[in-house]
């Protein structure tokens, strides 16, 4: 079979130490994070907005308000896991997120926004961390500990992931 639409890039992968150069590195992709998916949506009309990226998928304003849901959890997930010892952090349903109505029809210079000033004040705090600090871990109730050094190599991919739904939609349409 060809492509997988549901994961342009692959999925999230890392093997062995996480270095301070590779938490440097990836600062750096969260930072961008947001300017790449606004990049990616720019000069869409309202039909491509409400275009899923693939079939029985969600529209491409669906995956905007989706990257913000999940961006914003993270974020609180990150702050629990640096206050406290190894918070079991709760879990969310983000398909029913996707179907609600700001999901499916709010503008998304909204969620672009906020994607903006999270991550503006997510990675400030970020490059504060020291080794002990990006060792910390919360405790996600399916997938097990998570150190904060890892959680920000996944949200890298996450924001990169749902970029490419979006950037792989517009070639295959051809919407340039």
């Amino acid at each position: 079979m060809g492509e997988d639409l549901r994961y342009p890039i692959g999925t999230f992968t890392y093997e062995g130490e996480i270095s301070p150069e590779q938490i440097q590195d990836w600062l750096e992709e969260l930072a961008a994070a947001p300017s790449r998916l606004r990049r990616a949506v720019a000069g869409l009309t309202e039909e491509q907005l409400d275009t899923p990226y693939r079939p029985d998928g969600w529209t491409v304003r669906q995956v905007i308000h989706h990257v913000a849901d999940s961006h914003m959890n993270s974020y609180v997930r990150f702050k629990l896991g640096a206050t406290e010892n190894e918070p079991v952090i709760k879990p969310y349903e983000e398909q029913l997120w996707a179907e609600l109505e700001d999901g499916k029809t709010a503008p998304p210079e909204i969620s672009l926004a906020l994607l903006d000033a999270l991550h503006d004040r997510w990675v400030r705090w970020l490059r504060t961390l020291d080794e002990a600090g990006w060792a910390r871990t919360f405790l996600h109730p399916v997938n097990g500990p998570t150190t904060l050094a890892r959680g920000l190599g996944l949200y890298v991919w996450h924001g990169k992931h749902h970029t490419a739904h979006v950037t792989s939609l517009r070639e295959r349409m051809s919407w340039h």
